[in-house]
């Protein structure tokens, strides 16, 4: 199965931006729909975004919609997450997982990424 490694994340002043990326071992990248997810201490894990295997439909959680944009490379057997205006309430680790269809729901997830942790400053 396909193997993913997060990086990007750090500390980050109120709107600020910062760019994470998910970088994929496998030799089967495209035939995964991509999703990022992040949790906080003491909360449940919550869906961010997805982008379809194509790249070309993508969902995104209303607490994020508008500010965030999720992007692929399957040349380069890599996901994307840009995040702009940046609110404390972002802070927590973020996670790349694959999935073999198109779900929001964590649990349809097969593989997940080790996480990168995003720190907003107010």
């Amino acid at each position: 199965q396909v193997q993913l490694v997060e990086s990007g994340g750090g500390l980050v002043q109120a709107g600020g931006s910062l760019r994470l990326s998910c970088a994929a071992s496998g030799r089967t990248f495209s035939s995964y729909v991509m999703g990022w997810f992040r949790q906080a201490p003491g909360k449940e894990r919550e869906f961010v975004a997805l982008i379809s295997r194509s790249g070309s439909n993508t969902i995104y959680a209303d607490s994020v919609k508008g500010r965030f944009t999720i992007s692929r490379d399957n040349a380069k057997n890599t996901v994307y997450l840009q995040m702009n205006s940046l609110k404390p309430e972002d802070a927590a680790v973020y996670y790349c997982a694959a999935a073999e269809g198109f779900f929001t729901d964590a649990q349809w997830y097969q593989v997940w990424g080790q996480g990168t942790q995003v720190t907003v400053s107010s």
